[in-house]
């Protein structure tokens, strides 16, 4: 299967965050519209288990990325992101 820049790419969710960072220090907006993008999905009740961090539960995050990409070990680019991030603010006031 060949991926372009607008298809997930075989990489990592650390690659995604380090390509988001610079995009979310440039545009405070941005950087607010994924910080809250992340807080929504993460796994309810994560203070009750380890590692104790607001991490996504990995099954809903498995299903979102095969429902959104055909694939549960997809990562999506981080053009996506971004415009997921706007869009829910713009669409759903968040």
């Amino acid at each position: 299967m060949h991926h372009t820049d607008s298809g997930p790419q075989r990489r990592s969710w650390v690659t995604l965050i380090l390509e988001l960072t610079p995009h979310a220090l440039a545009s405070p907006q941005l950087g607010l519209d994924l910080l809250r993008t992340a807080w929504a999905f993460r796994r309810r009740g994560w203070w009750r288990r380890l590692p104790f961090l607001p991490l996504p539960d990995r099954t809903y995050l498995r299903w979102r990325m095969y429902t959104a990409y055909a694939s549960e070990d997809a990562v999506p680019p981080a053009a996506d992101v971004i415009g997921f991030a706007r869009w829910r603010r713009e669409t759903m006031g968040l």
